[in-house]
């Protein structure tokens, strides 16, 4: 992991905390389908934007950042019905939406910054 990369360390440490809700919720929660959903797209954040940094283009690290948007959309979606169907509590759900919006917003950032640059 590159030094000072906010966004690379923001969604690695968002893809650990994705990893032990995963586990809380299989074995404290007995839910196993929209945590399984949310362990795939929260990690894959991180993964895009680990990968982006090796691109071979600008266009590919674009795809790559579109992608890792993508995926915090989505974890964002699974965050939320797990609040609603109570798997999570209100400061359970509080404490990582959090993290998982201020990704998004430096993501989007980042994509709108990469377009702008490379028309």
């Amino acid at each position: 992991m590159k030094e000072n990369n906010i966004v690379e360390e923001k969604s690695f440490e968002f893809s650990v905390r994705i990893v032990n809700l995963y586990k809380y919720l299989t074995t404290a929660r007995q839910e196993y389908v929209m945590s399984k959903q949310l362990l795939r797209s929260g990690t894959s954040i991180g993964a895009n934007v680990c990968e982006a940094q090796q691109a071979q283009s600008p266009m590919d690290f674009l795809s790559k950042m579109s992608i890792a948007l993508k995926e915090a959309y989505e974890s964002d979606y699974w965050l939320r019905l797990l609040q609603k169907t109570e798997y999570l509590n209100k400061d359970e759900y509080n404490s990582i939406i959090s993290d998982c919006r201020a990704i998004t917003k430096l993501l989007v950032t980042i994509v709108k910054s990469t377009k702008e640059n490379n028309k």
